[in-house]
């Protein structure tokens, strides 16, 4: 069965404005805690002079395996990063990275009105967002013959995968993002598969697009 989840795109940024206070919400795609960690370092270094920099995400860690964390940042318990938390978990996303910095306004809005603007900050970057499906993949180099080159064209094509790179040396060599079922097509000599292949290599394990 094919490990599936949903995710964004790309990164997009939203802002409001509640009471003079300002929110701006950038939301991220992310592959790992390190990368988490890093955004979060490079978001407060560069709105370094806001009075708060909250954050949540989620992260696939396989099979289903959730990793979630979130982060007040001095704003009171609970009004910040887990109503952002619980805004991207209601649509079902995962990889997802969401810190919004908040630049006082000078009039306090409670508890009740931090949870509405956060809330509210985070939904705005999502009517941004496109929502995609991704699985667990691989880049995979692949050498062919001449011969088979519109053979496994046509076989890429059908199966929605990507050629990122191609060299044409004494055989054809693709370099190709595939999920992972159908790279246990190639390694189990499927039926489904008319071309002959000389050798291929797994480059790396990587969340595909599909």
């Amino acid at each position: 069965m094919e490990f599936k989840f949903k995710t964004i795109k790309e990164n997009v940024t939203a802002q409001i404005v509640e009471k003079k206070s300002k929110f701006i919400a950038n939301m991220f795609y992310i592959e790992s805690i390190e990368e988490a960690d890093r955004i979060i370092k490079e978001t407060k270094k560069k709105y370094h002079d806001a009075r708060h920099n909250c954050f949540a995400y989620i992260l696939e860690t396989g099979e289903e395996n959730l990793l979630v964390k979130y982060n007040d940042d001095g704003e009171p318990s609970g009004t910040a990063g887990a109503p952002m938390l619980n805004i991207i978990a209601n649509e079902g996303l995962s990889n997802v990275l969401v810190i919004i910095t908040r630049y006082f306004g000078g009039i306090l809005l409670g508890t009740g009105g931090l949870v509405r603007a956060y809330s509210e900050a985070t939904k705005e970057a999502l009517k941004l967002a496109e929502v995609v499906e991704k699985s667990i993949g691989y880049v995979v180099e692949i050498e062919i013959e001449y011969n088979d080159l519109d053979k496994i064209k046509y076989y890429i094509k059908q199966k929605n995968m990507k050629i990122i790179d191609s060299k044409y040396t004494e055989n054809v060599i693709l370099t190709v993002e595939m999920r992972k079922e159908i790279l246990e097509e190639f390694t189990n000599n499927s039926k489904n598969i008319n071309f002959k292949i000389i050798k291929y290599k797994i480059l790396e394990e990587k969340n595909i697009e599909i």
